[in-house]
């Protein structure tokens, strides 16, 4: 995930919340208010945040869905090419291009290449390895592992106004509110 340039030096403003349900139910106001760029980050998966945060993005599911598709027609092809046209040798009377024998190697081929893909969309779409993220330098987000709940509205978001999103988490409830610094 790619970021604009910070806004006078200022990744965005983060809220800390003490309960899952409190973290959960900022959120969804928060996106009814019109934020888009929300992130939140807990020391446990809470039920439903995802939903509360906006759409899912689809985009690895078709990085799979098209490496798989290359693994498949790769595997085909490679077995093909190998036992029709490198090397064809006639074993039992069986025809050069003995597509049912093809149908175990396709599959395996279109699993191995699935995964790759797989991996290496998550990594190049989640900007990974990323050594070190400007919500690191929170204030108590140290806590996001243990016991706390935070709501983060990043400066890219269009509605950003550093006064009225300070007011704006205050309002949700959160024990304290920050700037983060870019």
């Amino acid at each position: 995930m790619t970021h604009e340039a910070p806004k006078n030096g200022v990744f965005g403003i983060v809220a800390e919340f003490t309960t899952p349900e409190e973290v959960l139910s900022a959120a969804r106001r928060t996106k009814e208010a019109g934020y888009e760029k929300v992130e939140a980050y807990t020391p446990f998966p809470v039920h439903g945040l995802a939903d509360a945060l906006g759409p899912e993005d689809h985009r690895v599911k078709w990085i799979i869905f098209w490496g798989g598709v290359a693994g498949a027609i790769g595997g085909f092809y490679m077995q093909w090419w190998v036992s029709a046209v490198a090397y064809p040798h006639n074993v039992g009377g069986k025809p050069l291009f003995s597509w049912p024998a093809f149908v175990p190697i396709t599959f395996e081929c279109m699993v191995l290449i699935a995964s790759f893909a797989a991996v290496i969309g998550m990594l190049a779409l989640s900007g990974l390895p990323r050594p070190h993220h400007p919500i690191f330098d929170a204030k108590n987000f140290d806590r996001a592992s243990r016991d706390r709940f935070f709501l983060c509205i990043e400066a890219d978001d269009p509605a950003f106004d550093p006064e009225e999103v300070t007011r704006f988490l205050r309002s949700l409830g959160a024990q304290d509110v920050s700037e983060v610094p870019a």
